[in-house]
């Protein structure tokens, strides 16, 4: 007789074993820790938003052993922070995957000595592309039907044949998310050059305000946003924008929510865009040159 439930067990528990060499624990104190995800045998990728503000960590491998890491970049918009180990580590090959709604998902995690975890879910929704309110652009939203603990955030996501999705993270509500595998190769190479990815920014404090009434009709729209403050020698300061001005467009969209104005910004480095503004009850057009943000 078949026995498809031990079968299926077993199966789970053989991908584990197989992928637990892409598991880390990265040390953040003597008894706290976050799950990194081995990507390359020297590179550890884990979650931005969790990781402390230091310099270097020890790093507790599956099956043994410590070593050191340095930090070589974070980005806060895409939640992805990048570590070098001190000495590489054997980084098993991994295929990297496409999530489908509904299909099985295994997310890794560690101990504080480096041993696996594993926690067995589905992928509950994945969407197209989407922006995090920092701007960074996200390849694909991948939301899981699984807990994890903070711990455990951080490490490899995989599917049923041990295909690798990206690395789990925590969203709004401890909703567990996916940063895909994409986005890391994407972000992976800017942070190990420059230990920072470039965004666009105007260079001005925003604030969304009503536009007056009689100004609707020339503004083609009922909100923007009021300049509270340019920065000086940043892009809006260059264009001649002034606090006070209302931005009604930005690049040809409306100018209302934060999110997207940062997520068109963040692809716009060197680009000119232009700007829509009220000025003294008069629409008036300005052009911005879009430069990187400063480094914090």
């Amino acid at each position: 007789m078949t026995d498809p439930l031990g079968d299926f067990s077993k199966a789970v528990s053989a991908l584990v074993l197989a992928a637990e060499g892409q598991v880390v624990a990265v040390r953040q104190s003597e008894f706290r820790h976050l799950t990194g995800t081995l990507w390359q045998p020297d590179l550890v990728v884990t979650s931005e938003q969790a990781l402390s503000k230091r310099d270097r960590y020890d790093i507790a491998l599956n099956g043994g052993g410590t070593t050191s890491a340095t930090l070589v970049g974070r980005d806060a918009a895409t939640n992805i922070a990048l570590l070098r180990l001190e000495k590489p580590a054997s980084a098993p090959a991994v295929r990297a995957a496409e999530a489908k709604t509904g299909a099985l998902a295994v997310a890794l995690g560690a101990d504080l000595t480096g041993a696996v975890s594993a926690r067995l879910g589905v992928v509950n929704l994945s969407g197209p592309e989407w922006h995090s309110r920092r701007g960074g652009r996200i390849d694909r939203r991948i939301v899981l039907d699984v807990r994890l603990s903070r711990a455990e955030e951080g490490g490899p996501v995989l599917d049923a044949e041990g295909s690798r999705l990206g690395i789990s993270t925590f969203g709004p509500r401890r909703q567990v998310l996916v940063i895909p595998s994409a986005t890391v190769e994407r972000v992976l190479p800017l942070l190990a050059k420059d230990g920072r990815v470039p965004r666009g920014w105007l260079g001005a404090a925003l604030h969304p305000v009503a536009v007056p009434d009689a100004l609707q009709k020339a503004a083609g729209q009922a909100s923007g946003m009021m300049v509270m403050a340019v920065a000086d020698g940043g892009p809006s300061a260059a264009a001649g924008v002034l606090a006070g001005d209302i931005l009604v467009t930005i690049g040809g969209e409306p100018a209302r929510r934060f999110r997207r104005i940062a997520s068109l910004l963040a692809d716009s480095v060197g680009k000119q865009v232009d700007l829509g503004a009220i000025r003294g009850g008069t629409v008036i057009a300005l052009k911005a040159d879009i430069t990187a943000r400063p480094a914090a």
